[in-house]
């Protein structure tokens, strides 16, 4: 179900020709999650090329704070040194996980030694990223992959695990290499790139408030509804904080259905909540040699923006709307994506009570949409203060 939340990148891996619109590869090279769209193109007209460091395996970090509001990070390694962040190439994917042949897993961390100094994020702070993330939307198309980011840091939720960070969830452990070296996640150290410069200019702002800022704010920037969000999310600290491999979904399992209903409701969603999220996938694109999904190229796609190729499950694939469940239900476009996950939404009766009803009524599925989209980003987070922030109002108090 990769195809419902995984949203998709243009990411550089070794080009194999696919001619089929629907050539898979096996699940496991290319563990195509159900949090990743097809996404966007513009990585590579932002080469953003923040130089960033990294813990070294041997490296231990200690936190210490006076007070709620303020933290210091102290790191003690056995090796001193810091190495830069290896730029990587282009993106372009959205709900579609990218998979890698292989992945190589390190202790790098994404700006690991930059962790701000406040676990609760400033609402000023967290007020003026948000408006820098509307500006690099407008310049680089980048709504899907920012939206399979947040979703791919908080999917990892495990309800059944009471522990945090155990539990996996919203806490930002998607910085660090041990996770970007998942399959499922495969490309998304492009849009760690496209919002560093963000998160240094805003130091008080955690990675993991910081995910879900930008996601929400992606699909708002895209016609799609106002989310009710909240932050102050407190960070991990290392990477071996960071949860197992396994715990995204898969492109294209052998029952849909069955899938997506043991990924979701391990994290505690709902059916209606499943088709909801799937409609996000009115975003993005798929790239057959990076997923092994989709065409090479449509012509809804060949002209960009950002780098072209790729197949969209829509015809304007950076507009949120609900064209993704009629487009799933007439399949009268041979140049639009249905995975299997797609078309289980209208196979399976209780998904299709809801994708139904979406099909019909946009304002219905708007609100449901975005009570899905706010639940999954709170999934495991750990709120400092508890109840959390809100920065859409004029005393930006606790939610």
């Amino acid at each position: 179900m990769a195809d419902l939340l995984s949203l998709q990148l243009t990411l550089p891996s070794p080009s194999v020709p696919f001619t089929a619109s629907k050539h898979k590869m096996s699940t496991k090279s290319m563990a195509a999650s159900v949090f990743g769209c097809a996404a966007t193109a513009a990585a590579s007209s932002s080469s953003a090329s923040s130089t960033t460091r990294f813990l070294s395996s041997a490296a231990r970090a200690t936190l210490s704070f006076s007070s709620r509001s303020s933290s210091l990070l102290s790191l003690s390694s056995s090796s001193s040194s810091l190495k830069s962040l290896r730029s990587s190439p282009s993106i372009s994917h959205l709900f579609l996980n990218q998979g890698r042949p292989s992945s190589r897993v390190s202790n790098r961390g994404f700006s690991a030694a930059s962790n701000p100094k406040c676990l609760a994020s400033d609402p000023e702070q967290l007020k003026n990223a948000r408006e820098d993330i509307k500006q690099l939307l407008k310049t680089t198309f980048c709504h899907p992959i920012l939206v399979r980011l947040g979703w791919h840091d908080a999917g990892t939720y495990n309800k059944d695990i009471e522990d945090w960070p155990q539990r996996g969830g919203a806490n930002g452990s998607l910085r660090f290499d041990v996770e970007l070296g998942h399959g499922a996640n495969a490309g998304l150290v492009n849009a760690l790139k496209l919002i560093e410069p963000i998160k240094k200019k805003y130091s008080n702002v955690t990675y993991a408030d910081l995910f879900q800022l930008a996601s929400a704010t992606a699909i708002e920037e895209a016609g799609g509804p106002k989310i009710p969000m909240k932050y102050g999310r407190v960070d991990v600290v290392g990477p071996e904080q960071c949860p197992e491999e396994g715990r995204l979904p898969d492109a294209g399992p052998p029952s849909p259905a069955a899938h997506l209903r043991d990924v979701f409701y391990r994290m505690g969603l709902n059916d209606k909540e499943i088709v909801a999220l799937s409609g996000a996938h009115t975003l993005g694109r798929s790239r057959p040699e990076r997923s092994g999904w989709g065409k090479p190229e449509t012509k809804y796609t060949k002209d960009g923006p950002g780098a072209p190729g790729g197949q969209s499950w829509t015809a304007q694939w950076l507009k949120f709307d609900n064209s993704y469940f009629k487009d799933i239900k007439e399949r009268t476009d041979q140049e639009l994506l249905v995975l299997p996950t797609d078309a289980v939404l209208f196979e399976d009766p209780s998904f299709k009570v809801y994708a139904e009803k979406y099909v019909e009524d946009q304002e219905a599925f708007f609100k449901d949409y975005a009570e899905a989209h706010a639940k999954l980003s709170n999934l495991g987070a750990k709120f400092d203060p508890p109840e959390g922030i809100v920065i859409d109002d004029a005393s930006s108090t606790p939610a």
